[in-house]
């Protein structure tokens, strides 16, 4: 089953949700523990792991086998959740919308980026943005530190969040 569309915004409680409290609490504690990050901070880095993992369910049909947007410390938290097996094929299969086991395959940057051509891959990069704002508001100086493009876009090429809200809308300056 694949959803084309999310009527409306999933919230950051809706997502929380997603692999139950035992388990979220649990990772937000296990990443506190081992970078010494605050909570809030790493409490964000859980919750935008789990809008990645809502995408990928969501739209398969047009992210499945893309580069990972997200930085590495969300990539760490994505295999401590699939090493929760048995709650990870829950969340999987039963609460994210896709209802499919999402897998995961590590592959350097370096060599994804030897497959397509470099248009291609910008456009696969950029096709991330109006899906997760379509699907959870555009992005927040939160979720800024843990999406590779969000933040090239933001530091590198001076465009505001409100700039890259508009980036699939027909709109952009």
């Amino acid at each position: 089953m694949t959803n084309n569309r999310v009527s409306a915004p999933v919230s950051i409680a809706d997502l929380k949700a997603l692999p139950g409290e035992p388990l979220y609490g649990e990772t937000v504690r296990h990443f506190v523990r081992r970078t010494g990050l605050p909570v809030p901070y790493v409490d964000n880095q859980v919750v935008e792991c789990l809008r990645y993992l809502y995408l990928v369910s969501t739209y398969p049909d047009r992210l499945a086998g893309l580069f990972l947007p997200v930085e590495q410390p969300i990539d760490e938290i994505w295999h401590y959740l699939i090493l929760q097996t048995r709650e990870y094929r829950t969340l999987c299969e039963a609460a994210l919308p896709g209802r499919f086991f999402i897998e995961h395959r590590s592959m350097p940057y370096a060599h994804y980026r030897q497959a397509p051509g470099r248009a291609q891959v910008i456009e696969q990069a950029l096709r991330w943005l109006p899906l997760y704002r379509d699907t959870f508001g555009a992005f927040g100086e939160h979720a800024l530190p843990h999406w590779t493009m969000v933040r090239f876009l933001h530091d590198e090429m001076g465009l505001s969040l409100d700039d890259i809200a508009l980036i699939g809308t027909g709109r952009e300056g």
